[in-house]
């Protein structure tokens, strides 16, 4: 499938981001503002989960040692 782009210290600060965005996106904001938030939250623990990042993928970026 597709090959992980993202080191382990990438991968933790994503899922911590995520983590907050989510929390801050419940309890602090409500409109679009959330919604655009929860987006965000979820690509972060997403590529957290799977460790690749098509961003990166594009811009040749691989972060993950060898």
């Amino acid at each position: 499938m597709f090959k992980p782009n993202e080191g382990k210290a990438d991968r933790v600060i994503r899922a911590i981001a995520g983590i907050i965005f989510l929390l801050v996106a419940f309890f602090t904001l409500s409109g679009i503002s959330q919604v655009i938030l929860y987006i965000v939250a979820a690509i972060l623990l997403l590529t957290a989960l799977t460790g690749y990042c098509g961003l990166y993928k594009l811009l040749g970026i691989n972060t993950k040692k060898k």
